[in-house]
């Protein structure tokens, strides 16, 4: 409601600043006239300098019943009582079929340019007549040696005077109550009555219709899923309502007989709630989108993707404030290449100054949706062994077997060779069984056969992968590879299942009547004079 009276404060403010700059542009031209003379201003006293300030000058002066002063913006040989009707019919024919597109008019002094054949006319509008529709027109002509102004052309105002009796023949203003035709500071009352109190009617009709429909919505939901729908949910938001707002508005005041300033304060006043209600709308959508993305992310990686979520969803919302600023900008008839130039050489130099930062948030990203480290997760990345406690935007914290905790940026971890131990699904038990040579073969045979059936028969041993075999004649022992895959919790877990294991193994090689072997080294001395031959 805040943002409602606001834009009917200024209505009021718009209906009062335009006659105000016709008081200002009077007493100029009157200051002008009285000063000594000196020398010439290149800028015209009455704002004839460009296509916008000459359409505006007319209009307010015309509004105020200023005839004299109005005929000053027209480019006809006609001067006194002749000028100043023809400059009332014209701003009657313009006050009620001018298209209200002022602020597209061009506000610089060599014009547009739209149309390269004709530098030196601008297209105000055009309006409709029973013999067809009348370009309105402002010429160039230049003023005296110090430079030119800008003045509705000869041809436009050669076609006013049928228009405007076609006009005069159709009027009814005198339909209305004489109460509601009086006009203040130039805008019938009833005008003043239509925006005061047309809109604010229009916005509760929106509000009726919220109701409505969220009651209409709850009844088919609850027909369709079995139960109601939640009472925070509205069937039109509150963009919504304005984009409805808008849509009625222009309906109901497109059967009114209104004058160009209501039409004109009017469209610019739809054309920015819609602006402000299409970019309301997209940052709910997109806050409905990262809710969404969030809720379906793992949870060992909620943390770290609420994070990202955010983030992203803040540089689309400015993005989407930015568009929506480019817009009103574009309608207001401002150009805004040059400050998009600017932003864009500026985007340029800090994104090099912040490549390094960028390049982590990046390889952040890539980690938390390609879910290639998790939290939690006990993984070795070059030298760095330990548990991943928590992936930020920047680096991820991992915790080391020494308790430390290590910042790493994520472009390192990305770019990495990674080994997650924790992701495993099986544990290798691969110990190497070292028999002294003096074990017989009979010996060898007992051992093997005891092992392989002691892992085989294991329930937590993958059976199909069991391997058994004398592996080398080692320089010392006689190797027996043993070669499992073991189903264990954790690596705790796995550990005090090998414990248990070796415990057997040992057991299964004292059985047999041999040793496990132990480093050893047969020396041969040469045979010395009164030495015995040692071996």
């Amino acid at each position: 409601m805040r943002s409602l009276w606001s834009a009917l404060f200024g209505a009021c403010v718009v209906a009062f600043l335009l006659p105000s700059a016709a008081a200002c542009a009077q007493a100029a031209r009157e200051t002008a006239a009285s000063a000594p003379p000196g020398p010439s201003s290149p800028r015209d006293g009455l704002g004839r300098d460009t296509p916008r300030g000459t359409v505006l000058g007319f209009l307010t002066a015309a509004r105020l019943g200023d005839n004299d002063l109005a005929s000053q913006y027209l480019d006809t040989g006609l001067t006194g009582p002749a000028a100043a009707e023809l400059a009332h019919q014209l701003f009657v024919v313009l006050d009620a079929r001018l298209p209200a597109r002022l602020t597209q008019i061009s506000d610089a002094a060599e014009g547009s340019g739209s149309n390269p054949l004709k530098q030196n006319q601008e297209l105000v509008g055009t309006v409709s007549s029973d013999g067809g529709s009348v370009d309105v027109l402002v010429e160039r002509r230049r003023r005296d040696k110090t430079g030119t102004v800008w003045l509705f052309s000869g041809s436009t105002l050669a076609a006013i005077p049928d228009i405007y009796e076609t006009i005069a023949s159709n009027q009814t203003g005198g339909a209305l109550p004489r109460f509601l035709s009086t006009r203040v500071r130039g805008v019938r009352l009833f005008e003043l009555l239509v925006v005061l109190l047309g809109i604010p009617a229009l916005y509760f009709t929106t509000v009726v219709l919220n109701r409505m429909f969220t009651l209409l919505a709850g009844l088919v939901w609850r027909r369709a899923f079995g139960r109601s729908i939640q009472p925070t949910r509205q069937a039109l938001p509150l963009p919504a309502r304005l984009l409805v707002l808008v849509l009625l508005s222009r309906v109901v005041l497109s059967n009114l007989q209104l004058s160009l300033l209501v039409r004109q304060f009017w469209k610019s006043t739809a054309s920015l709630l819609t602006i402000a209600a299409i970019v309301w709308l997209l940052i709910l959508l997109s806050g409905e989108v990262e809710e969404y993305v969030r809720r379906h992310v793992p949870r060992a990686n909620v943390a770290a993707a609420t994070s990202l979520l955010r983030l992203l969803r803040r540089a689309v919302d400015v993005l989407v404030v930015f568009a929506g600023l480019l817009a009103i900008l574009r309608h207001f008839g401002v150009d805004p290449t040059p400050a998009l130039a600017g932003l864009g050489v500026g985007g340029i130099a800090v994104a090099l100054a912040a490549q390094k930062t960028l390049e982590n948030v990046i390889a952040g990203a890539s980690l938390i949706f390609d879910q290639a480290v998790r939290v939690g997760d006990f993984l070795k990345a070059g030298d760095i062994s330990g548990t991943v406690d928590h992936i930020g935007l920047r680096s991820t914290r991992i915790r080391t077997l020494d308790r430390t905790v290590i910042s790493v940026p994520n472009s390192h971890i990305a770019n990495a060779s990674l080994e997650t131990i924790s992701a495993r699904d099986k544990f290798w038990f691969h110990p190497i069984v070292a028999l002294r040579y003096e074990t017989t073969s009979d010996q060898l045979h007992v051992v093997i056969d005891g092992v392989r059936r002691l892992i085989s028969e294991h329930p937590l041993v993958d059976s199909d992968s069991v391997r058994v075999r004398l592996l080398r004649l080692g320089a010392f022992s006689l190797d027996v590879e043993v070669f499992a895959y073991l189903h264990a919790r954790d690596w705790s877990d796995f550990l005090e299942i090998q414990e248990r294991l070796l415990f057997d193994v040992t057991e299964i090689v004292s059985r047999a009547g041999t040793s496990i072997a132990f480093p050893s080294q047969t020396m041969y001395v040469a045979g010395v004079p009164g030495l015995p031959r040692v071996g």
